[in-house]
């Protein structure tokens, strides 16, 4: 576990030099690493080994709200740690959102549900620890990108992930799914030994959990995304509407794809960036 103060300008890391002026004009972000939250004695040491966050939290500031992000990677790759993910926590957290960058158990080593279990329990470490930050509990939001994406929607449409600890999906504040998979995950399918190919909407399928009384949702997606992962994305605010579900926004991004709705968060005056700060300061 490590503990660092950082003074960060644009999206330099803490050992990049500053001026004074850019010190000055710059927010500070405190930084809190390779925090375990799964803590119980049953753990394997693959969980010890993956299932640990970072916090970046705005220092010297209170009530702020917060979002535990999740990774892509098709549940079978990612890291918190990779310099990408490092920027989008700064970028987010410099605007006053404090942002919990979570690893995940990832497949073939664990298997459907392990991940989504993993991604409840971040935030439920989240629910409880956010506070002795500066944090306001009730205003924890998740997101993600790709398979982050998934793993949002699940905890968030699927009551049964975050019931072991004393919570409900209405203790989210908002849903943040960036070009998330909405059918079962193709890999799921692949550990079932189907094609991936095959469209499945079962149990392990978010558009399966539909309800009127989901989290509010900011679902964002690329023009030019993955083969279907807009169509999904657009069905499932459908399937919402249809279901009574009056939370719920869409948003395709012109010229973006898979890859690029995510990667540019970080740069300065992204719209992807600002649209989720824009949901995340107009919820109650």
């Amino acid at each position: 576990m490590s503990l660092a103060w950082l003074w960060l300008a644009g999206f330099s890391f803490a050992n990049a030099p500053v001026s004074a002026a850019e010190t000055l004009a710059t927010p500070a972000i405190q930084i809190q690493s390779n925090l375990l939250y799964k803590t119980d004695g049953t753990i394997s040491e693959y969980e010890k080994e993956r299932c640990r966050l970072d916090l970046y939290w705005p220092a010297g500031r209170t009530g702020f709200a917060s979002i535990v992000w999740f990774h892509g990677g098709a549940l079978k790759e990612g890291t918190k740690d990779d310099a990408f993910n490092r920027r989008i926590a700064q970028r987010f957290a410099q605007a006053g959102v404090a942002v919990v960058m979570a690893n995940y158990r990832l497949s073939p080593k664990a298997k459907y549900p392990a991940y989504i279990e993993d991604a409840a329990a971040a935030f439920a470490w989240t629910r409880v620890h956010i506070a002795e930050h500066g944090g306001d509990p009730a205003k924890v939001f998740v997101g993600g990108h790709s398979a982050g994406g998934y793993l949002t929607l699940m905890i968030g449409l699927d009551a049964s992930y975050l019931k072991p600890y004393a919570l409900a999906p209405s203790a989210i504040a908002g849903l943040i799914p960036v070009s998330g998979q909405t059918m079962t995950h193709y890999t799921v399918r692949e550990e079932r030994g189907l094609d991936k190919d095959v469209i499945l909407a079962d149990d392990a399928a978010p558009i399966h959990h539909v309800n009127k009384t989901a989290p509010p949702m900011l679902v964002l997606y690329a023009e030019n995304d993955m083969p279907a992962r807009a169509e999904e994305n657009l069905y499932l605010v459908a399937a919402l509407q249809a279901a009574g579900h009056q939370r719920v926004t869409q948003r395709q991004f012109a010229g973006r794809d898979h890859g690029s709705i995510a990667g540019q968060i970080p740069q300065a005056g992204d719209p992807v960036a600002e649209a989720i700060l824009g949901f995340i300061a107009r919820s109650p």
